[in-house]
């Protein structure tokens, strides 16, 4: 942590922050100043004003709907839920009102083109935060336990023009620079990460050179060897293209996989959303679109895409919500 005077006002920030990062985090600071407290949060015993001591900042007309929902389909709160920048609560800010809308399928069918209805007698309310399939204790990819597993940030499950059940999984990002890299790959307890430098062909012909397939009896390469033709450009990497920041987008769409192979969901989508002013991100995104040659099973898209579609519905509980939302997160 470091104090940064700012246009004359001094800030407690962490040390090391993008431009955009840094824009975004005195801007949340700013709204939090003003609308909720000065009073700083504590992390590893350090004072940052990005933090809120009390209480995550959530959009206050969902809490009510979002407690029912926690106790049907609970789910873990991030490290960081009581951090102005946290992109689980800004995932549930920018979902959840539109979600419990009554006009979420005129919004949804502007955003997702085969989208006829939500499936409102599933998860909660036809969709629910945190997904995993929770059919077994460890989950379809069996990486799930107290630290770890694949879970995708938001689920919706939905009719589509064709009345089939479908599930859409989406992955939301605000400030991060890259999506959540290979843990085999950094594991201390890998100790042959030469076998990582393997290409993706060499890894199907012999999972075991994979620390997630050998040593954690996880599904991964046994999805992807079932789904291969899904990853059609993969020999263009010389070493195993899931080592950084496509790993989980890769993991997020074998659950997707996972899941029609249940025969639960006819077609099962992955998206992720991402902050307009985060470019980053956008570096990786159009290297998996390269690795999975655009196929429309995964797209990308901003909260400004989600916000100006919801413009266009024009209801007093959408255009209160997003006269809120685009005051707290710059949009």
């Amino acid at each position: 942590m470091a104090n940064r005077t700012i246009n004359g006002v001094v800030y407690k920030l962490p040390k090391s922050l993008t431009k955009f990062q840094e824009e975004m985090y005195v801007h949340l600071i700013n709204y939090k100043w003003s609308h909720i407290t000065k009073v700083p949060g504590k992390y590893a015993g350090n004072e940052y004003d990005i933090r809120i001591p009390q209480y995550p900042h959530l959009y206050s007309p969902i809490l009510s709907e979002l407690s029912k929902l926690k106790k049907k389909f609970p789910f873990k709160e991030h490290i960081h839920f009581y951090h102005m920048a946290s992109s689980q609560v800004a995932n549930i800010n920018l979902f959840a009102p539109l979600l419990l809308s009554p006009a979420v399928n005129s919004v949804l069918q502007l955003l997702k083109g085969d989208f006829d209805r939500i499936a409102t007698e599933k998860l909660y309310k036809g969709f629910c935060f945190e997904f995993w399939d929770k059919t077994r204790s460890t989950g379809l990819l069996r990486d799930h336990n107290d630290r770890a597993g694949t879970d995708s940030d938001t689920a919706i499950a939905y009719y589509n023009c064709n009345n089939e059940l479908c599930l859409w999984l989406i992955e939301h990002k605000l400030t991060e620079l890259e999506f959540t890299t290979c843990g085999g790959f950094n594991s201390d307890r890998n100790k042959n990460k030469k076998n990582c430098e393997s290409s993706f062909n060499n890894i199907l012909k012999n999972k075991k050179l994979c620390h997630y397939h050998d040593k954690c009896s996880y599904e991964y390469w046994n999805l992807t060897e079932k789904h291969n033709s899904f990853f059609v450009n993969a020999k263009v990497w010389k070493t195993c293209p899931f080592k950084g920041g496509m790993n989980q987008l890769w993991r997020n769409q074998l659950l997707g996989f996972a899941l029609e192979d249940e025969n639960v969901y006819k077609h099962v989508y992955f998206s992720v959303v991402y902050h307009p002013d985060n470019h980053e991100l956008i570096g990786t995104i159009n290297e998996y679109k390269q690795l999975i040659d655009n196929n429309p099973k995964f797209s990308s898209f901003t909260s400004k895409d989600v916000i100006d579609k919801a413009k266009t519905v024009k209801t007093p509980d959408i255009n209160k919500w997003i006269e809120w939302y685009r005051e707290l997160y710059k949009v």
